[in-house]
C-alpha cells in the first residue's frame, strides 16, 4: 500500500518504522524544515512500552542516550527543599530527550522511507480507491491511506474529522519550555540550596545532572534544571491558542503571569527574554470516540493527547505498533484494521481522555501545594500513585503480531 504520514516527530516515524518493514511504500511529510532538536524529556514505563521498544530494536539505544536519573526538589522561596519527587515517578523506567528519540526513529527509517521536510497537507479528497492529496508546495499524489501523526493541533484531523474546537479541550493551564545553550549554561550555574547533587548517571551531554528545582506559588510553577528543560513554566491562564504565531506576545503572557513571583523567577524571566529556544502551548486534551475516518487514521497526540499527562510518548509508540500489526493481520484490509485499531486504542488511551496535569503541577492554592508535597513525603501514598501509573501504562491486551516479529527482531 502507498501510505502518507503527516508528522516526523515521534508517532509518525514510529508508524513508518513498522509499515516500511512490512512492505508498504511510505512517505512522511513534515512542515518543519528539518528534524526538530531539543525539546523536553519523554519517558517510557512498564512492560508494554519495553516490549514494543525491544521489538523495534530501540531499547538499548534509548538507554544509551537516556537523560540522567535525577530527582525533583520542591523548594520554597529561600531554596529550602520541602519534598522530593523521585525520578522513577516523573521519568518512568527510561527517559530520553524528545529530539534524541526523534533522531533515533529517523535513523532507523530513513533508508526505507521518503521524508519530505518543509511541506504539509493542504487538502484531501477521498475516493473509493484512495485519497488524492494536495500539498502546500503544489505537489499532488494519490495514497491508499493517510496517517495523521501531526500532534495535538493536527491538520489531518481538521481535514478528515472537523474543526479543532470540536475535539480539543483547553484545560486552563499553559506551559512553556525555555531552552538553548544560553539558558542551559545560565541555569546550571546556580546554587541549589540544600538539594544535593545527583549521582553520576549516563545522559545527554549538556543536560544538567543536578536535581531540578520546582518552585510553586498558587496557580504557577517555575522549574530550573533537571532533564525537562533549562527553564520550565506551568501556569493557569486563558487559552494561548490565539498567540500561537506571535512569540513576543507569548513571552509577554508569561511575564504577566509571573509578575511579582518570588524565588529565582525574575532571573528566569530575564533568560526568557533572550532565549534562543522557546515553546509555549496550552495543556490540551483530545477527545474522540474513534480515531479513524474513511482511509484516514490518527496516531499519537493527534488522536489521544493529554498534555504533560505522562503517557503521550508511550501511547504513540504502542499506537504505531497496534496499527501496523492490525494492518498486517488483516492482509491490508483497512476497514478491518481500523475497526480493530479503534477498539484497542480507545481502551488503552482512556487515561488520556481524563485528568489534568495542571492542578498537580501548579496547584491553585497554598493548601493544595502543601497537600501535593505531602504525597511525596508519605511512602504509602507515593507507592499507590506509582502503582496506578504503571497500571495505566500496561493496560492493553497487546497481541503478538507474528507478522511484525518476523521483520523486526530484537537487537
Amino acid at each position: 500500500m502507498k501510505v502518507l504520514i503527516s508528522g516526523a516527530s515521534i508517532a509518525g516515524p514510529a508508524v513508518a518504522f513498522w509499515l516500511a518493514r512490512t512492505g508498504h511504500d511510505i512517505t512522511v511529510v513534515e512542515q518543519a524544515s528539518s528534524l526538530r532538536p531539543g525539546g523536553q524529556a519523554v519517558d517510557f514505563k512498564g512492560a508494554t512500552h519495553r516490549r514494543v521498544l525491544e521489538q523495534m530494536g530501540l531499547w538499548h539505544e534509548i538507554n544509551a542516550q537516556r537523560t540522567p536519573a535525577v530527582d525533583a526538589h520542591f523548594v520554597d522561596a529561600t531554596g529550602r527543599t520541602n519534598a522530593v519527587m523521585p525520578h522513577t515517578f516523573s521519568g518512568g523506567d527510561v527517559e530520553i530527550a524528545r529530539g534524541d528519540l526523534a533522531k533515533l526513529l529517523y535513523e532507523h527509517t530513513a533508508d526505507r522511507v521518503e521524508y519530505v521536510f518543509g511541506d504539509r497537507i493542504e487538502r484531501m479528497h477521498e475516493h473509493a480507491d484512495g485519497i488524492d492529496v494536495e500539498f502546500r508546495s503544489g505537489r499532488t499524489g494519490r495514497f491508499d491511506l493517510v496517517v495523521g501523526a501531526d500532534g495535538v493541533h493536527s491538520g489531518v484531523r481538521r481535514l478528515a474529522f472537523g474543526p479543532e474546537r470540536q475535539f480539543v479541550k483547553y484545560l486552563g493551564y499553559s506551559y512553556a519550555v525555555v531552552g538553548g545553550a544560553k539558558a542551559a549554561a545560565e541555569a546550571s550555574d546556580r546554587p541549589v540550596g540544600d538539594a544535593p547533587d545527583a549521582p553520576d548517571a549516563p545522559g545527554v551531554p549538556g543536560v544538567p545532572t543536578q536535581p531540578g528545582l520546582w518552585y510553586n506559588e498558587p496557580g504557577r510553577l517555575a522549574v530550573i534544571g533537571g532533564p525537562k528543560a533549562p527553564d520550565f513554566f506551568v501556569f493557569a491562564s486563558d487559552d494561548p491558542g490565539a498567540l500561537r504565531h506571535d512569540v513576543d506576545a507569548q513571552k509577554r503572557l508569561i511575564a504577566d503571569a509571573y509578575a511579582g513571583a518570588g524565588w529565582r523567577v525574575p532571573e528566569m524571566l530575564e533568560r526568557l527574554a533572550t532565549a534562543d529556544e522557546f515553546y509555549l502551548d496550552g495543556l490540551n486534551r483530545v477527545h474522540l470516540d474513534r480515531f479513524t475516518s474513511g482511509r484516514v487514521v490518527l496516531v499519537g497526540d493527534a488522536g489521544y493527547a493529554n498534555t504533560l499527562g505522562g503517557f503521550g510518548t508511550g501511547l504513540s509508540i504502542v499506537g504505531a505498533y497496534v496499527l501496523a500489526g492490525e494492518l498486517a493481520a488483516a492482509g491490508g484490509d483497512h476497514r478491518v484494521t481500523f475497526a480493530n485499531y479503534d477498539e484497542r486504542m480507545l481502551r488503552y488511551s482512556k487515561v488520556a481522555r481524563s485528568g489534568n496535569a495542571g492542578p498537580f503541577l501548579a496547584p491553585p492554592s497554598r493548601w493544595r501545594i502543601a497537600m501535593r508535597d505531602l504525597t511525596f513525603k508519605n511512602r504509602l501514598m507515593l507507592a499507590g500513585m506509582m502503582k496506578l501509573t504503571d497500571m495505566f501504562a500496561n493496560d492493553i491486551a497487546l497481541p503478538e503480531y507474528r507478522e511484525l516479529a518476523a521483520v523486526a527482531p530484537v537487537r
